[in-house]
């Protein structure tokens, strides 16, 4: 057969790959084969992404309806849920002629659980720090590395990632932190910290209920590493949940949790406690955060749109330019911030009980179960705008 009438063929691209194209403003068309209420909850999006969403049953019979409705002109990533549906929809494009045609490795599922390792800058006291974007669920987490030692910040159940980066940088983990009991996904802290050899921080007004042992995270309690030389300072910031701590690393970077984002606030309903917690959330807000310097980066444990995303793939603001355009940090009005934070807010995460449970140590589900908690977007904020 000659390189004319070769027919074109289907290629995987893998959640990295994935990641990088959506991170360098590339161009992709993507045809998602979920069905409709699975795509509008969660989809993939991106600056130069677009894409149609047409249920894999209603191309059973074939595909011609969805030919007229892809570009000749880009690359074409069809996206399931586990991958199969998308192998078989992809399959048929190219046996139709289609150059060009990708299907994504592991579907959904495992484009939720990639972590892309991005370097924030450095530490005055000679270390650096480093942000984990899982990119398809929009959770952040964080390492930082100082003279040997490491700490890590909100990880998630995917522990792997943070082993193999910290053992590539010759650094031992020895603390590993959690801003507060994450309810929008599962927690990797306390394994991460067992396979590590660290030790496990939590807040404890967050662990009346939990069911395993932890060092408590406490207000002037400074956590050092490298020898001492880069101090995690713990600042107590109520309000996402009644124990929520904020860290100030090395009097520059504000790590901020649930409570703060870069375009968004933290909601204060999750523990079904959004009227309680409202006034904890505005003090923690609007008093703490606002007498801190406005130079200070601020690193949220999770983001929204793809646009609180910067040029090299990281996500943080200043804290001063937060004040400005942040939306939950402009409600002088006091009955509307608590209008805000506790009516308008959006659907609760998917299986965010279950999670809790886990977190806390209550229930033990296995893996498969697992991935099928945390299945859709993080919901964590009041709004992103």
């Amino acid at each position: 057969m000659s390189e004319k009438t070769k027919q074109p063929v289907l290629s995987k691209m893998t959640p990295r790959e994935l990641a990088q194209i959506i991170v360098g403003r590339e161009e992709l068309f993507i045809l998602d084969v979920r069905n409709e209420a699975e795509f509008n909850d969660w989809k993939i999006e991106g600056e130069n992404i677009d894409g149609i969403n047409i249920p894999y049953f209603e191309l059973l019979d074939g595909i011609d309806p969805v030919l007229t409705r892809i570009p000749d002109n880009k690359r074409v990533l069809v996206v399931c849920a586990k991958e199969g549906s998308s192998v078989f929809i992809g399959e048929r494009l190219a046996g139709a002629g289609r150059e060009n045609v990708f299907y994504l490795e592991g579907g959904m599922k495992l484009w939720s659980e990639h972590l892309e390792s991005v370097k924030i800058g450095d530490l005055q006291s000679g270390g650096e720090i480093y942000q984990f974007v899982r990119i398809g669920k929009g959770c952040l987490s964080y390492m930082i590395v100082s003279e040997g030692e490491a700490a890590v910040i909100d990880a998630v159940r995917m522990i792997r990632p943070y082993l193999d980066f910290a053992q590539a940088r010759g650094v031992r983990i020895r603390h590993v932190l959690d801003t507060h009991l994450h309810a929008d996904h599962i927690s990797g802290g306390r394994e991460l910290a067992q396979a590590a050899g660290a030790a496990y921080w939590l807040p404890p007004k967050d662990a009346e209920e939990v069911m395993y042992p932890y060092r408590q995270l406490v207000e002037n309690k400074v956590i050092r590493i490298g020898n001492g030389k880069t101090a995690v300072h713990p600042m107590y910031t109520p309000g996402h949940t009644i124990g929520s701590t904020s860290f100030l690393v090395d009097g520059q970077y504000l790590l901020t949790g649930d409570i703060l984002f870069v375009a968004s606030i933290g909601r204060p309903d999750l523990a079904g406690k959004a009227e309680d917690w409202v006034d904890d959330l505005r003090h923690s807000l609007y008093e703490r955060y606002g007498s801190l310097p406005e130079q200070l980066i601020v690193l949220p444990a999770h983001f929204g749109r793809m646009s609180e995303m910067d040029k090299e793939g990281k996500v943080w603001e200043r804290l001063g330019d937060l004040f400005r355009r942040n939306p939950g940090l402009n409600m002088t009005d006091e009955d509307e911030f608590r209008k805000t934070v506790t009516r308008h807010l959006p659907p609760q995460p998917n299986a965010y009980q279950e999670i809790r449970q886990t977190n806390m140590g209550k229930i033990r589900p296995d893996e498969e179960e697992r991935r099928e908690m945390e299945i859709g977007p993080n919901r964590c904020a009041v709004h992103d705008k």
